[in-house]
């Protein structure tokens, strides 16, 4: 069968038993799979927060590998006139991922279309399975993509997926406003403005990136950390493609990263202005 990869990314921290169980689970199901931590410290039925970390990563992994999304996965069976949230799997770029559909796989998704998307429906009617169903529903339906099994053998097909609400970067005359949608545990915000966009709209003109506190605004863009002094602050495109504002040697452990130095905090609002000028005078005249 060859390698058998997977990786777990859920809202369950490390304090408590649940990884570990979930862990047990799996090894005992099947002691060649090999497990991967993506995260453990999702914040709670944060699907949006889980949908942007395997997005960050999950092309670093080979064809085959199941990702398991232990995030709000208990399934919601027409509760309260809804219509519902299953668990479902997910194929996208020769890779699976396993998630109740809450909104995680639209998030996920973006503009972007599954290769396949399957019900799991043979969980659906016992009761027991939905005391953890991260572990009872999503973990047997890993095991049995891992040995071989096509979800066609035991899941239905299915066309539509839940959308949770994403914040995108707009675009007005000279203008991107985007959002913070990440702070990572150094301080730095990634923002939701990708490089093409950036490029799109200003076309090499003279920029201004301002945020909340605007006397420490940026006007150009690094290659690296280390083209600033250490102290301080940059902006930069990171492997993602996404904008990222950080303080060089800065982390929030330490003698402060952006987020702590700067006051960011998640969804605030970035913008980039393009001017002949992109100077001082310019941050003046937005204000």
């Amino acid at each position: 069968m060859g390698l058998k990869l997977l990786t777990l990314t859920s809202d369950l921290g490390l304090n408590d038993h649940y990884v570990a169980s979930i862990k047990g689970s799996i090894l005992k199901s099947d002691p060649e799979v090999q497990i991967v931590d993506i995260s453990h410290d999702i914040v709670p039925f944060d699907t949006s927060h889980g949908a942007f970390v395997l997005r960050s990563c999950y092309k670093d992994f080979p064809a085959g590998t199941v990702h398991i999304i232990a995030i709000d996965t208990e399934p919601i069976v027409n509760f309260g006139g809804s219509d519902g949230s299953f668990p479902c799997i997910m194929e996208i770029d020769k890779q699976f991922i396993i998630s109740n559909d809450n909104g995680f796989f639209g998030t996920f998704l973006g503009e972007r279309k599954p290769d396949n998307l399957w019900r799991i429906d043979d969980v659906l009617s016992n009761p027991k399975l939905f005391k953890f169903p991260s572990k009872s529903m999503l973990v047997p339906a890993a095991i049995q993509i891992l040995n071989g099994k096509k979800p066609d053998m035991f899941c239905t097909k299915q066309v539509g997926f839940k959308r949770a609400f994403s914040s995108i970067a707009v675009v007005e005359k000279n203008l991107i406003i985007g959002n913070i949608i990440h702070l990572d545990s150094y301080g730095n915000a990634i923002t939701n403005i990708d490089f093409e966009l950036f490029e799109r709209v200003g076309t090499n003109h003279p920029f201004t990136i301002v945020f909340s506190r605007k006397e420490y605004y940026i006007d150009r863009i690094s290659s690296t950390y280390n083209e600033v002094a250490p102290g301080e602050r940059l902006a930069l495109f990171n492997e993602n493609g996404l904008l990222e504002i950080a303080i060089n040697r800065g982390a929030n452990q330490g003698n402060g990263g952006a987020e702590k130095l700067l006051g960011f905090k998640k969804g605030e609002q970035v913008r980039i202005e393009y001017t002949p000028r992109g100077s001082k005078d310019t941050l003046e005249e937005l204000f």
